[in-house]
């Protein structure tokens, strides 16, 4: 028989036991989440990760972190989308979709958006947030669309003002689908090269030039070796923001929300500091000798406008038309 010392000896044993479980269940619960895109260390998109990653940790209280992999360190894009669908790696960022749902390409039909404006109020509508929920069936959550921008043409050669300009010139482009056809209507020659390799690439003669958004062109030098470039606004892009859709459930409901809270957030963030960037950016290429030239789009829009039924006949021209009226209230 057990003499009392001897039973509450073993009640705070059993205690002790149990305190010790919870503790270890609680540490069991941190988790890291490992995140990964192409762009600089130094652009916004890694300030926007940075901020995400700062309040997913303050409203988790610690228990849920983000670790940040910039400047391709676990892979160019199309690589990070397949470690991201393999689980390998939890969150991507990034242009190249093919591994995730070919059509959400579709939103760099050419001269889709009007502005950052229509973009953004199409991203936030209920049409644009069921477009994005394709990735959901090929085991990606689509967390947000961050601008990857408008798009413009920036050479070695010459100032592009018309589509004859760019006959015959290698333009480097993303493994976009879209934009490989675009540029194929317009008369150049499309170059899907690794986003690390452009720069050595035009300062080789690779490629004669470049269809590049403004901030990756000032971020990665390119101005250095490609000194005119023409404001054409001829795409708009997406830099597809997306978490492995099994690790996205093994989430707690709160950590899921604190998640999804700071998506939004620095998405928020990030559009604000937009218009700010370019013109610092731009101010100080063209101190460098960078030489901006405006164009009609109308040129451009015409010649491109095949595009649409070329995309309409792997897509379904229904699935095409709708983007098209959802996107210009068309």
């Amino acid at each position: 028989m057990f003499s009392f010392q001897s039973r509450k000896s073993l009640a705070v044993s059993a205690l002790t036991g149990l305190a010790l479980f919870i503790g270890a269940g609680s540490a069991m619960a941190d988790q890291t989440l490992r995140l990964a895109h192409a762009s600089s260390s130094d652009s916004l998109i890694n300030q926007a990760m940075v901020r995400f990653a700062a309040e997913v940790s303050s409203e988790t209280k610690g228990e849920l972190k983000v670790q940040i992999y910039p400047d391709g360190q676990l892979g160019d894009e199309a690589p990070i989308v397949d470690s991201v669908g393999a689980g390998a790696i939890d969150i991507g960022l990034g242009g190249s979709t093919d591994g995730i749902d070919p059509r959400l390409n579709a939103l760099s039909l050419p001269f889709l958006f009007k502005d950052s404006a229509a973009v953004h109020a199409y991203l936030d509508s209920p049409a644009g947030k069921t477009f994005l929920r394709m990735g959901e069936a090929h085991g990606f959550v689509m967390l947000s669309a961050l601008d990857s921008g408008f798009r413009q043409f920036a050479n070695s050669k010459h100032p592009i003002l018309k589509p004859a300009d760019l006959s015959g010139l290698k333009i480097r482009t993303p493994p976009n689908p879209v934009i490989l056809a675009t540029i194929k209507q317009l008369g150049a020659l499309g170059q899907s090269i690794p986003f690390g390799e452009v720069y050595t690439s035009l300062q080789s003669g690779v490629v004669d030039g470049v269809e590049p958004e403004l901030r990756d062109f000032y971020d990665q030098k390119w101005y250095e070796v490609a000194k005119n470039v023409s404001v054409s606004n001829y795409v708009w892009s997406a830099n597809f923001w997306f978490i492995n859709k099994d690790k996205y459930e093994s989430l707690s409901t709160s950590d899921r929300a604190a998640l999804d809270n700071a998506v939004a957030d620095a998405t928020v963030w990030y559009r604000s500091q937009l218009e700010a960037v370019y013109t610092k950016i731009q101010a100080e290429m063209q101190s460098k000798g960078v030489k901006f030239n405006e164009v009609d789009a109308g040129p451009f829009r015409e010649r491109t406008s095949p595009v649409y039924a070329q995309f309409g006949k792997v897509w379904g021209e229904a699935f095409v038309n709708q983007l098209r009226h959802d996107a210009q209230g068309q």
